[in-house]
């Protein structure tokens, strides 16, 4: 029997997989979601969230792309992993996901170009319609790749852009982005992801919990236990899933009385892992 069904949930609550379900929007988190949807609303173009591994990313692309599919007027794509090799390769890919005939014969770059441009005005000149493409892991994409996007941004009316693009990437994207002048001051939202302060800390344990099913008044982590949590993970999300999972693991093993996961759950945790990271690697 898993874990967590010994502890009456009906869910893993500590899972890294991005399921939207378990996003815990912090007030941060929403206003961040909120700003992107006022964009694609208002059609600006660009808008580049950015953010260290284990930040969150990932998991408020998912919520983002849902909150989009609820809107009839909009199409959304999301490309999840951005690696292609050529121009053509990536052009193919966009081809695709947009679901535009290609023809049988291979096309050239412009040709390519000339084709989403015509699909980018069908749809949000001729039709109304807003078209959005998400990309994750951003900082993935080659420079070509980040060429073709700046030219697809040039396709506009006299009052708005007819591809919203939203770039989620690590760091490292933004030394490469502000490289590219003719990219840089296309961006219309600037934004930075930034770790959970303790009390967020402790409401998305809490929500993930609930989330998972549990329906208790106690919880199952002390004050204590949280407060060492948020300052091991500093805030991460990721992190804090990771070390939330181990310490419900912990609990149901122990052959102790213990009904809840406290400070020495967390801190027995902690010190196996900076053990473990002392060990020499064997090659």
């Amino acid at each position: 029997m898993s874990y967590y069904r010994v502890l009456g949930l009906k869910k893993e609550p500590f899972s890294t997989s991005p399921d939207p379900a378990f996003f815990y929007e912090s007030a941060f988190h929403k206003t961040t979601l909120n700003r992107i949807q006022i964009a694609i609303k208002l059609k600006r173009g660009l808008s580049l969230i950015l953010g260290d591994v284990g930040i969150g990313k990932t998991t408020l692309s998912r919520r983002l792309f849902q909150l989009l599919k609820r809107d009839k007027k909009v199409f959304s794509h999301m490309i999840l992993n951005p690696i292609y090799e050529t121009e053509s390769e990536f052009l193919t890919a966009l081809l695709r996901l947009f679901k535009i005939d290609q023809g049988p014969d291979p096309l050239s770059v412009v040709e390519s170009l000339d084709l989403i441009e015509r699909y980018l005005f069908d749809k949000g000149v001729e039709d109304g319609q807003t078209v959005v493409l998400l990309i994750d892991e951003a900082q993935r994409l080659s420079p070509s790749s980040l060429e073709l996007l700046r030219a697809l941004l040039n396709y506009e009316t006299n009052e708005h852009k007819l591809l919203q693009l939203i770039l989620m990437g690590q760091m490292e994207l933004l030394p490469r982005i502000r490289g590219m002048n003719n990219f840089w001051d296309r961006i219309s939202l600037r934004q930075a992801l930034n770790p959970l302060d303790e009390a967020d800390v402790q409401a998305m344990i809490v929500f993930r919990l609930r989330q998972a099913g549990h329906a208790s008044p106690e919880s199952l982590f002390t004050a204590e236990a949280i407060r060492k949590i948020h300052h091991h993970t500093q805030g991460y999300p990721r992190r804090i899933a990771m070390l939330c999972h181990d310490a419900l693991e912990q609990l149901v093993m122990s052959a102790t009385s213990t009904e809840c996961v406290d400070e020495e759950i967390i801190h027995g945790l902690i010190k196996e892992g900076s053990q473990l990271l002392a060990q020499p690697v064997l090659n």
